[in-house]
C-alpha cells in the first residue's frame, strides 16, 4: 500500500483503530508474558523453598521429641 502521509498510514483506510489496537494488545501481550512466567516461576521456587524447610524442621523436631510418632500408653 501507498500512503500520501503519515496520517493516512495512521488512518489504514479507516481500519486504524482496529489496526492500531490489535497492534497494542499484541505488543503489550508479548511484553507482560515472560515478566508473569518469571513472577509465576519466582513464586513456585520461593514456595517449594518453605516446604523443604518445613519438612525438614519436622523431620529434625521428630529425631529430638522422645515417642515420636509413637503412641504413649
Amino acid at each position: 500500500m501507498f500512503w500520501n502521509s503519515f496520517s493516512e498510514f495512521l488512518a489504514m483506510g479507516n481500519h486504524g483503530v482496529y489496526v492500531w489496537g490489535s497492534f497494542g494488545v499484541m505488543a503489550i501481550t508479548m511484553i507482560l508474558e515472560p515478566v508473569l512466567l518469571i513472577q509465576g516461576h519466582k513464586g513456585l521456587i520461593a514456595r517449594l523453598k518453605r516446604e523443604f524447610r518445613a519438612e525438614k524442621s519436622d523431620r529434625s523436631v521428630e529425631r529430638t521429641t522422645p515417642f515420636a510418632g509413637q503412641d504413649r500408653q
